[in-house]
């Protein structure tokens, strides 16, 4: 049998490599791989080659410690099954099913410290999300939506339809989803959301008449889109807020601030889940947030977040789905 492993070569350019399947050091295991989840944002960057090069593909995860810089691999949504373990991991670790932040290939090694167990109820592919679930919850550790207020989503891919079901628990005023696919919409009003628009609609009409004050109290950035943010700017009122989690890699961006934006008093937030806040690490730590995200999980349908279930050996095609026909696709596996 042999290992086979995911490449990102070139720009728009993806190599399949075969290699030995690899045997885990005394402190670690080995893992088989049944699925994993391809993050249509950070991950279609890579894809696209508008990601700088020299930067680290992040630090926080050791299957993640290079840079972006050709030819690399990249992912972290991998759910798969123990098969080996080493001389020093007790053997209660063999045929667990576990989760793992690792890039898309068939086997890896890693230290059990590394993975997570996947609760029985949780499915592989709801399990291949739970990266994008911890995400969501960081983004509402972030934000701090209070009572009675008043929420924008943009963007409801994945991600954003995540932070939409977790938004929608809350007791705010209103929640209102974002985006231009109308079955993400759709997807956005049966997690709870009051209203999905275009974003092509009258968004400030959604928040007109609530005086005082005017306009949303926060607003999310989820769309990979950096058009999205000054929409994301504009509709959130005077000393209102706005979490951005999505990351443009090299996109431009041209955001228009000359207007009431500096008198407003308006928040710009950046939230990613490689780390945790420090005004909240005293009492999160990342095990206890991928715990509510697997919480998250158990309690909504996320199944029918994926459209898409591609064998490894025709990566192409998912990654060409997700890059030319957006429209077609939400959530996308890699299957083994």
């Amino acid at each position: 049998m042999t290992a086979r492993s995911l490449y990102f070569t070139d720009p728009s350019a993806l190599e399949l490599r075969e290699t030995a399947v690899p045997e885990p050091a005394d402190e670690e295991v080995r893992v088989r791989t049944a699925a994993s989840a391809i993050s249509a944002g950070t991950e279609l960057l890579v894809y696209r080659g508008e990601v700088p090069e020299s930067m680290a593909a992040d630090e926080s995860i050791d299957a993640l410690d290079g840079d972006f810089e050709y030819p690399l691999q990249y992912g972290y949504a991998a759910v798969g099954r123990v098969t080996a373990v080493g001389s020093d991991v007790d053997d209660a670790w063999l045929d667990r099913r576990v989760f793992g932040f690792n890039p898309h290939e068939s086997h890896f090694v890693t230290t059990p410290a590394a993975l997570r167990e996947v609760p029985e109820a949780l499915s592989d592919a709801e399990a291949a999300l739970l990266a994008n679930a911890e995400a969501a919850v960081n983004f509402l550790l972030d934000g701090r939506p209070a009572i009675g207020e008043r929420v924008a989503v943009f963007g409801q891919g994945v991600v954003g339809l995540l932070t939409t079901a977790l938004l929608a628990d809350l007791p705010l005023e209103t929640l209102v989803t974002v985006d231009g696919y109308e079955r993400r919409r759709a997807l956005s009003m049966s997690l709870g959301a009051d209203a999905a628009i275009d974003p092509d609609d009258d968004l400030d009409a959604r928040f007109d008449g609530h005086e005082p004050p005017r306009g949303a109290d926060l607003a999310y950035e989820l769309s990979g889109q950096p058009d999205a943010l000054d929409d994301a700017i504009g509709v959130v009122g005077t000393a209102g807020q706005v979490v951005i989690g999505s990351w443009y890699g090299t996109k431009p961006m041209n955001l228009d601030l000359g207007g009431t934006f500096h008198r407003s008093r308006i928040r710009l937030q950046s939230s990613q889940v490689s780390t945790v806040d420090p005004v909240d690490r005293g009492r999160w730590s990342k095990e206890r947030r991928l715990g509510e995200a697997c919480r998250l999980l158990e309690r909504i349908d996320a199944e029918r977040f994926i459209t898409h279930r591609v064998p490894i050996e025709r990566a192409d095609d998912a990654y060409r789905l997700l890059d030319e026909r957006p429209r077609e696709a939400i959530g996308v596996l890699l299957t083994y």
